[in-house]
C-alpha cells in the first residue's frame, strides 16, 4: 500500500464509493466563512454543481477513508473476501484532498464514508477526526456529508452531528431478513438504534421559542439512509413499506435508492444481472408521491402488478388509470387533496390553481399555462370550459398517454 501514490488512492477510493447514492448536498443551512478567515460556503459561488447522466450528484468529494473492511457482506465490492485493490487516505490527506479541490472550485463539499477497520468506534473516531480538523483547524463553512457507522459509541454520533451538515445511516436491504442473509455480520437492530439516537440528537437541537439558550446545532440537513434494490427477494411494495417506516419512525430527510449493479467474483446468491434502472427511477417518484402527494404504499403498488410498480408509466399515472371512477375532477372546485392526485399536476401547479381561480374561473387554457403541459392531464380535470366526456373511460388511453418507442441513434 505504500508505493500507491496519491492519485492511485484516489482513484480506488472515489471508485469504491460510487455505490453510494445518497451524496445529495442539499437541505442544510446557509453558511459562509466569509469575514472569518475560513474557507467554503454552503450557498453562492465557489460551489460548482455537477450530475451524473442518471441524475446523481457528483458535485461532492465523494470518497471512503478506506476500503478495508472486516466485514464481508455478499452484495459489497469492498467485502473482506473480495480481490479488489486496497487503498487508505490519512485523516490529515483527507483534509487537505477536501481543501484543494474547493479552491480549485471542483467540488461543494465531502462525502466522506469507510469500509470498518478495527472496530466500529476506530472507523467513527477517524471520521470525525476529519471533519473536527476541517471545521476548527481550517474554518471550513462547506458542505460535509459523514456516515455513521452503526454502533459506535453514543458520544462520537453526537460529535458528528456538531461538524456535519447531514449524517446518513444505511439500512442496506429493505427487509431484515435480506440484510442478516447477505450481510450476516451486520445487525438490524444496531443500524436502527443508531439511526434512532440520530433523532434524539436532531430533536434536542430543535429551536424551542420558549427557551432563552439555543441549543448547539446539530446535522442541520438531518439524516438519510439507502437501500439497495435488486439484490434480494424484496419486491417494490416491501420496498416503499421499509421507507415509509423510516420516514414516520426516524424523521428522515430523504431514503435514497439504488439498483444494484453486479459485482465481480459475485456469490451465487446474488443476481447475476442489475435490475433496470427504470425501477429505481419509479421508486423515487413513488417516495415523492408518499412524501409529498398524501399518497400511501397499498394505493401506490395497486397501479402495478404482482407487488411492482409499472415501469412504462409513472406510478401517478398508473394510480390513476386504476381508479378512473374518481376522475374528472374539477379544477374550479376540487380540494387540494384531489387536485395533487392528476396525473401532470405537481404541487407548486396545485398551489398556483387554487390561488388563481380565487379571482376567476379557470379554463382550459388557463390550466395549461399553469402546469406547462395540457396531454396527461386532459383526460383527468374539468375546466371552465371543458368535459372530458368518454375520454376518460376510454380503453385506449394508457396506449395514448405512454410515450412511443423510439429507435436511439449514436450520432
Amino acid at each position: 500500500m505504500a508505493a500507491l501514490t496519491m492519485r492511485r488512492r484516489l482513484a480506488i477510493l472515489s471508485d469504491a464509493a460510487k455505490y453510494d447514492a445518497s451524496c445529495a448536498s442539499s437541505g442544510t443551512e446557509k453558511r459562509s466563512s466569509a469575514g472569518t478567515g475560513g474557507i467554503g460556503s454552503t450557498e453562492g459561488s465557489g460551489i460548482c454543481h455537477s450530475y451524473a447522466p442518471d441524475g446523481r450528484c457528483i458535485s461532492l468529494l465523494k470518497i471512503l477513508l478506506t476500503n478495508f473492511c472486516v466485514y464481508d457482506c455478499i452484495y459489497c465490492v469492498n467485502r473482506s473476501s473480495s480481490n479488489v485493490p486496497r487503498a487508505r487516505f490519512t485523516v490529515q490527506e483527507v483534509v487537505r484532498l477536501t481543501l484543494d479541490f474547493y479552491k480549485r472550485n471542483y467540488i461543494e463539499g465531502l462525502f466522506l464514508s469507510s469500509g470498518i477497520i478495527r472496530s466500529p468506534d476506530y472507523t467513527m473516531e477517524e471520521l470525525v477526526r476529519v471533519t473536527r480538523s476541517l471545521r476548527q483547524d481550517h474554518h471550513f463553512a462547506g458542505y460535509i456529508h459523514l456516515k455513521v457507522i452503526p454502533n459506535a459509541t453514543p458520544e462520537l454520533l453526537a460529535e458528528a452531528g456538531l461538524w456535519a451538515d447531514r449524517l446518513s445511516t444505511n439500512i442496506e436491504m429493505p427487509t431484515d431478513l435480506g440484510l442478516e442473509a447477505l450481510a450476516p455480520e451486520k445487525r438490524p437492530a444496531e443500524i436502527r438504534t443508531a439511526m434512532a439516537r440520530v433523532r434524539g440528537k436532531l430533536e434536542e437541537a430543535a429551536p424551542d421559542s420558549k427557551a432563552k439558550a439555543k441549543p448547539r446545532k446539530f446535522a442541520p440537513a438531518g439524516q438519510s439512509t439507502q437501500m439497495i434494490v435488486g439484490a434480494d427477494a424484496a419486491d417494490d411494495g416491501a420496498i416503499l413499506h421499509r421507507a415509509a417506516g423510516l420516514y414516520s419512525g426516524y424523521k428522515l430527510r430523504r431514503v435514497y435508492y439504488s439498483a444494484f449493479s453486479p459485482i465481480p467474483d459475485a456469490s451465487s446468491r446474488l443476481p447475476l444481472k442489475a435490475p433496470p434502472l427504470m425501477r429505481e427511477h419509479r421508486l423515487y417518484q413513488a417516495d415523492w408521491l408518499i412524501r409529498f402527494y398524501g399518497f400511501d404504499v397499498p394505493e401506490i403498488i395497486s397501479g402495478g402488478h404482482d407487488g411492482l410498480l409499472d415501469l412504462d408509466i409513472d406510478p401517478k399515472l398508473a394510480w390513476a388509470l386504476r381508479n378512473r371512477a374518481l376522475f374528472p375532477v374539477d379544477v374550479n372546485r376540487a380540494d387540494r387533496e384531489m387536485l395533487l392526485r392528476v396525473p401532470g399536476l405537481g404541487t407548486r401547479s396545485v398551489d398556483r390553481i387554487l390561488v388563481t381561480r380565487r379571482h376567476h374561473r379557470l379554463r382550459l387554457d388557463d390550466v395549461a399555462r399553469i402546469a406547462g403541459s395540457i396531454d396527461k392531464v386532459r383526460p383527468f380535470i374539468e375546466a371552465a370550459d371543458w368535459s372530458p366526456g368518454h375520454l376518460t373511460d376510454d380503453s385506449k388511453l394508457r396506449a395514448r398517454l405512454v410515450p412511443p418507442p423510439q429507435q436511439l441513434s449514436l450520432f
